[in-house]
């Protein structure tokens, strides 16, 4: 292909992004979908070539799409994210005040975090990793427990000082230590009621 100018060849931008075909958008899915049951089994150190055998491709096309397991699991949590915005308007919306709105809210992250055996850790790593692909996910929930923390604060179900970030972490440390083999049938409720000492404050 020529110019009209002269006779060089004419090159397309490549600011022009290719539309993706079909079967890559398939194939996509369809190892989203795999990873998800993967994860939901075996935690996230499942095998990445399982996986891509598991959903019927290679694992060239796997890492093509997903070049870490990072943006594997970022991916599937990208796919819950519309639930969890949902679970927090409903939350918002049926809460007899905004300290309960909090403590529910903290209830459904915990629980998100918690989703995957091992998911916890590379939450953590994100934080401190400007390119993580989880980074974006992790702070939408960030977010959102900052708007929940403000309006309990400003209501004065909650302590002044706090941050939507640390109220986040301190979550993610619950978490984290609720996968443990050293936690026990008594764990969670013990590391709730800690967590809610720090941040609510008693009428």
């Amino acid at each position: 292909m020529t110019s009209a100018a002269g006779g060089s060849p004419s090159h397309p931008s490549s600011s022009v992004t290719r539309p993706i075909r079909a079967d890559a958008r398939r194939n996509r899915a369809r190892i989203v979908e795999i990873a998800e049951l993967a994860f939901t089994d075996g935690g996230l150190d499942v095998s990445m070539d399982a996986i891509a055998k598991w959903a019927g491709v290679g694992a060239g096309t796997l890492y093509r799409h997903f070049p870490t397991r990072d943006a594997l699991v970022a991916a599937v949590l990208e796919n819950h994210q519309p639930d969890l915005s949902a679970e927090a308007e409903v939350i918002q919306n049926n809460s007899v005040d905004s300290g309960a709105a909090l403590e529910r809210w903290l209830d459904a992250v915990s629980r998100w975090m918690r989703a995957y055996e091992g998911l916890p850790e590379p939450l953590r790593t994100a934080l401190g990793e400007q390119d993580s692909p989880l980074r974006l996910t992790c702070q939408e929930v960030i977010d959102t427990t900052g708007e929940f923390l403000q309006a309990a604060q400003k209501d004065g179900h909650a302590r002044e000082g706090l941050t939507g970030r640390n109220l986040y972490l301190a979550t993610l440390a619950a978490a984290w230590a609720l996968g443990t083999p050293s936690a026990d049938g008594s764990t969670g409720h013990e590391l709730d009621d800690l967590l809610r000492s720090g941040w609510r404050v008693d009428s």
